[in-house]
């Protein structure tokens, strides 16, 4: 497969304020987890890999091709899924109503495979037998399962998925990551989250952005070792610790410098993650 995504210097300016500060970045086959705080530039980068938004500066090329150009951006939203993280909704449409006039606006011109792809991307969301319910009468787990349909019709070879498991009861959750592992099997996918267990279920990268720029770029592993040797557990909070909470077993698990003796345990994406966000001096990583 072809390079689905190559950035080089990517910047993206509102005003006087930097949103995307030089992102260079090539992303293939496969899941890539894209993690960061409120305010990273999370939501900018994915809206430009969607094709939403035009970079102010710097160099994107999407499936081989140029979205600047209003040719090579219509050929690449016909090979793009999309789901966004506030997806609007028409709520006097059904689901299927919905998912058919998005794949209408994907130029599925051929009613009967239309339908049939419509059909077929509900059914993979457990959504064939509310197909006909009017979206204002679905829950908002069910109203994210249509717009995760919307997102998987034709099986893109680029799929980009911000904020896709917000809403989903657990068993959802455990599906979409059964879709999402089957559809990166012959897609690109880029997946946008704060829910860094879905980034350790199914990424096998990880891309964290911190204040428009990569912080750190490599695997879940190599992102849980920055916090090795930096998490231990005890019966009282430590008031030297970066981050610390108290667990449902009544021990307290900390995250930063251990002091001598501490009780140290194995550490999680999700302390990697906390120990790269809660060091203000730490350089950006690549592993």
């Amino acid at each position: 497969m072809r390079t689905a995504v190559s950035m080089d210097g990517l910047t993206k300016a509102y005003g006087r304020k930097l949103a995307l500060a030089g992102v260079t970045l090539e992303i293939d086959r496969g899941i890539t987890g894209l993690l960061g705080p409120n305010g990273a530039g999370k939501t900018t980068l994915m809206r430009m890999l969607a094709t939403v938004l035009r970079p102010s500066g710097g160099a994107l090329r999407l499936l081989d091709r140029d979205p600047r150009d209003t040719g090579e951006r219509t050929e690449i939203r016909r090979r793009l899924g999309y789901l966004p993280q506030d997806p609007g909704f028409h709520q006097h449409f059904t689901a299927f109503e919905f998912v058919d006039y998005i794949a209408t606006l994907k130029e599925w011109v051929d009613r009967d495979a239309r339908h049939a792809e419509v059909r077929r991307v509900l059914r993979a969301v457990s959504l064939d037998e509310v197909a006909h319910r009017r979206i204002r009468a679905l829950s908002g787990g069910m109203r994210r399962r249509v717009a995760l349909a919307q997102a998987l019709l034709g099986s893109p070879e680029l799929l980009v998925l911000d904020e896709p498991t917000a809403g989903l009861d657990p068993q959802q959750r455990l599906q979409f990551r059964e879709l999402v592992s089957d559809a990166a099997e012959s897609s690109a996918v880029v997946l946008s989250t704060h829910q860094t267990e879905d980034v350790a279920a199914l990424c096998s990268r990880v891309v964290a952005l911190r204040d428009g720029a990569v912080a750190f770029d490599g695997s879940p592993a190599a992102l849980a070792d920055l916090a090795r040797g930096r998490v231990w557990v005890s019966d009282m909070r430590d008031a030297g610790a970066t981050v610390a909470w108290r667990t449902g077993d009544g021990a307290h698990r900390h995250v930063g410098a251990a002091p001598a003796g501490a009780r140290i345990v194995e550490p999680t994406l999700e302390d990697g993650y906390l120990m790269l966000l809660g060091t203000a001096a730490l350089p950006a990583v690549a592993a």
